[in-house]
């Protein structure tokens, strides 16, 4: 028996209908894929961003454990330092109070002194990096390159207290000489990027 089929339109506007979703499922697939690729483009370049970043954080504080390094040397007061520059170190009024120029000049360039008792340090009023510090091998005579890439911008800078020594146990007033506190500007290869260092040191004949 044949059962009488129901009528449901032409095929052809069936047809049409099916390729409308078909066109709609497939925009909506293209743009979740530009989204997609979007989202990781913008995380390749933040990546890349914050890996030059670290670098060029790097490359000032290699150039501010150099300052430190080459303070050291003038301390010590190595063949290369002049004898006018080593003898100061051990003169109390060539420690000059800061801020600015004001803190150290010529052969006594970055010798730093407290202004006045209660007054903040040196090292948190003077900006080694602003002209007042001692520029890397400036009486040593350690060459620094700088330039652009993988270069520091400028040459490191730091500047230098000279403070009692007080070893534990030691008598109140007992003279124990003095140690030397450092502080020094390392710079990126990019203007803006810094790194600060500080560190004590002893002469070995105090």
């Amino acid at each position: 028996m044949d059962v009488p089929r129901r009528w449901t339109g032409p095929r052809w506007r069936r047809w049409g209908r099916q390729r409308g979703v078909t066109l709609v499922v497939g925009l909506l697939m293209l743009a979740a894929v530009l989204l997609l690729a979007a989202s990781a483009t913008d995380m390749a370049l933040m990546g890349e961003k914050s890996a030059r970043a670290e670098r060029d954080r790097h490359i000032a504080l290699q150039s501010a454990e150099d300052a430190l390094m080459d303070a050291e040397l003038d301390i010590e007061g190595v063949a290369a330092v002049p004898a006018e520059r080593r003898a100061l170190f051990g003169a109390a009024d060539a420690f000059s109070p800061g801020p600015g120029a004001a803190c150290g000049v010529g052969l006594a360039l970055g010798l730093c002194a407290r202004s006045a008792p209660g007054e903040p340090p040196p090292w948190q009023a003077v900006d080694p990096g602003g002209g007042t510090g001692v520029p890397l091998g400036t009486f040593t005579g350690v060459e620094a390159e700088t330039g652009e890439g993988f270069l520091p911008l400028r040459r490191p800078r730091y500047i230098v207290e000279r403070l009692p020594y007080r070893p534990p146990g030691a008598e109140v007033g007992a003279d124990d000489g003095y140690l030397y506190r450092v502080t020094a500007i390392g710079f990126g290869s990019r203007e803006g990027t810094q790194v600060v260092l500080q560190a004590t040191y002893r002469r070995h004949d105090d």
